[in-house]
């Protein structure tokens, strides 16, 4: 009897063993990846990529992420993809890995590998707003005719999104792409016939004649000028009824006029009109 106890007692060893050492091993492949020890940690992640263990889909994930901080651009745009090919079920890698080949493929694309472009225009049309609205971003950021495929995208956000940091990134790349799609994006109020398409801001230093600041917006960014004025020049706005919540309808309504002419009392001064 105690024979068979002891067999027994050795065989639930040498089975929970295996269980025991793939964890180990995912937990040796997690602490390499936070000490940013990758080329060690990728192959960590690898053992458990080819293991039993539950982490072995999100191990190839961690693979192409190592490759990335390795700087071996190539290999992780690769090691993303085949990530993405096995449908995994962790919606949040898988959104990370999308992303992350998305600003590989613009790296790449920048430093002369042209056929990635694919990735980057594919992308705009992803499921995942996340998604989507970075790849309009990267796009937005190649320069030439290859960067207007983002302006669709940065249309959208414009019209859909409230949240201040996405709608003027959108607001600046469109400035450089399609400066009047700041005027016609829906959800905004359309220019009409003879209404204004630009603001113009000259800031002039205490004698000089020259203006130190000089710059011509599309109205669709007054909010951006706004924000950029001197403190005095806000102030002053705010009197007449500018105020930041509402500059771009009051500009947008206004028509061609002059809106500030005034002196700093210093010998500066700061003038802004439309046209």
């Amino acid at each position: 009897m105690r024979g068979l106890l002891r067999a027994g007692a050795c065989l639930a060893v040498v089975l929970a063993f295996p269980s025991a050492s793939r964890a180990d091993d995912v937990a040796a492949a997690k602490t390499l990846l936070f000490d940013r020890k990758y080329a060690e940690a990728r192959t960590a992640w690898q053992r458990v990529q080819l293991s039993s263990a539950p982490e072995r889909e999100a191990a190839a994930y961690y693979v192409a992420r190592c490759s990335e901080n390795l700087g071996e651009l190539e290999r992780a745009l690769q090691e993303y993809g085949e990530y993405l090919a096995r449908r995994p079920s962790d919606a949040v890698l898988v959104d990370e890995a999308r992303t992350s080949r998305v600003g590989l493929a613009a790296k790449l694309y920048k430093a002369g590998a042209r056929q990635h472009l694919a990735i980057l225009t594919d992308a705009l049309g992803a499921p995942s707003r996340q998604v989507r609205y970075y790849a309009a971003f990267q796009t937005a950021g190649l320069g030439g005719t290859e960067a207007r495929a983002a302006v669709p995208t940065l249309k959208e956000i414009l019209a859909k999104e409230t949240d201040p940091d996405l709608v003027e990134r959108a607001k600046v790349y469109l400035m450089r792409l399609d400066p009047r799609a700041l005027v016609e994006t829906p959800g905004r109020a359309a220019a009409t016939a003879g209404a204004v398409t630009w603001l113009k801001v000259r800031i002039f230093e205490k004698g000089r004649k020259t203006p130190e600041v000089s710059v011509n917006l599309p109205v669709g960014l007054a909010e951006l000028a706004f924000k950029s004025l001197p403190d005095d020049a806000k102030r002053e706005l705010g009197r007449r009824g500018y105020g930041a919540e509402n500059f771009w309808e009051r500009i947008r309504k206004l028509g061609p006029t002059q809106i500030l002419d005034i002196d700093d009392g210093e010998g500066g001064r700061v003038q802004i009109w439309t046209e």
